[in-house]
């Protein structure tokens, strides 16, 4: 029977709902408001979130006073007829100057202003340019190549909105890179969670033995669990180089590559070092929560088992087995969300190279690297969805009731 919340008792998960509202809601909220923007740090037109036209006015007046500056030391190489349309071009440039010379700040203007702006911009520019085509023996003191570059610094400083709504979402259904990281993914989460689920077992089993020194199997078992994931990736590494690596060495002594210098350099290798490494870390984990179902288990139903006549092939599979399924989906589900989002062990071992690039590290490299939070963002959600997909078929379709009303 559920009972109602008290105020008194709603006090005391305030600060809970705090905590998931900092640290939970808003970055997903963000995420979402970033993936509706073409949002790029690196790229002054796209370093925010603009819903309509902006206007870099400081920059724009700071670049004005630059191209009167050149044009004064040029004007005077030039013919007469030259000159005069040298400085018409500053004075109107002079004119725009004064007219946002009080915008101290990045301010909204509206897409015709924009329009009409550029345009103004382009006609000066294509003036200046024909004087300078007209004298190419002269040798000016600036010449066209700096005012070149001031007036598309110039014509960037019109911000047009950067607001792509769900275009974003339909170029993720065909972007190829996408896809193929979420096949990585995949692959390593279903290969490394499978290895890990048997080998996990096999260790539990053993774990839950009662026999002298067992408290030391235990906990030598769960060392690799307890190095952080990038000290044992960077460990594994030096076991998989090339020229000094043991386990390249023996990988290739025994037929498993051609030599020691593919185990990191080709797709196989790359992929099986990765998983490999994975295994070796994070099976005591998973050996650890399947232990923990296991002795919750009655020891009379294996007696009941024995009395009837059932081996240990015929008990595991009739009575652990069933009744340890509980522990082994919370066990399944805790790993293979956390195999779904590996970033470490990946990035130091490989880089995403070979292969091996999951969405974590495309997602990285998207954010961090290129400096495109928008596309990355969703990159972000998408996994976020592949995550919620992985929880619910293993708590609806699998069938596991691993929160139970009382």
């Amino acid at each position: 029977m559920r009972k109602n919340i008290t105020p008194k008792q709603a006090a005391f998960l305030l600060p809970l709902f705090l905590l998931l509202g900092v640290f939970a809601i808003y970055p997903i909220l963000t995420s979402v408001v970033y993936s509706l923007f073409d949002y790029r740090t690196n790229d002054q037109r796209a370093a925010g979130l603009y819903t309509s036209t902006n206007f870099n006015a400081p920059l724009f007046v700071e670049d004005c006073g630059y191209i009167t500056w050149y044009l004064e030391d040029d004007v005077t190489q030039v013919s007469e007829t030259d000159a005069q349309t040298l400085r018409t071009v500053m004075t109107e440039v002079d004119a725009l100057a004064a007219a946002y010379a009080q915008n101290a700040e990045v301010t909204k203007i509206s897409a015709a202003q924009g329009e009409e702006l550029k345009a103004t911009l382009e006609n000066a520019k294509s003036r200046i340019k024909a004087v300078y085509d007209n004298n190419p023996d002269v040798a000016f003191y600036n010449g066209w190549e700096k005012q070149d570059i001031l007036f598309n610094e110039m014509q960037s400083c019109v911000i047009e909105s950067n607001f792509t709504g769900l275009s974003a979402y339909s170029k993720l259904l065909t972007d190829t890179r996408f896809g193929t990281s979420l096949k990585t993914t995949l692959l390593f989460t279903i290969i490394s969670v499978f290895c890990e689920l048997v080998l996990g077992m096999c260790l539990a089993l053993i774990m839950n033995k009662a026999i002298k020194g067992i408290g030391g199997v235990r906990t030598t078992a769960l060392i690799p669990w307890a190095i952080p994931t990038a000290v044992s990736a960077l460990m594994w590494s030096y076991m998989y180089d090339g020229s000094s690596g043991v386990v390249a060495k023996l990988f290739a002594d025994i037929g498993l590559i051609a030599s020691p210098e593919l185990m990191l350099l080709s797709p196989g290798g790359a992929m099986t070092a990765a998983v490999l490494a994975d295994v070796w870390k994070t099976t005591p984990y998973m050996a650890l929560l399947l232990l923990a179902g296991l002795q919750i288990i009655d020891h009379g139903l294996y007696e009941s088992a024995a009395m009837d006549g059932a081996g240990k092939v015929r008990t595991f599979f009739s009575v652990t087995l069933p009744l340890l399924k509980p522990s082994m989906l919370v066990a399944l589900l805790f790993r293979s969300l956390d195999a779904f989002r590996v970033y470490d062990l990946i990035a130091v071992l490989t880089g995403g190279a070979q292969g091996t690039e999951t969405l974590s590290i495309y997602a990285y490299k998207l954010m961090i690297g290129q400096n495109n939070y928008g596309y990355g963002s969703v990159v972000v959600l998408a996994m976020a969805i592949c995550v919620g997909l992985i929880a619910f078929v293993f708590v609806k379709v699998l069938g596991a009731e691993l929160i139970a009303d009382d």
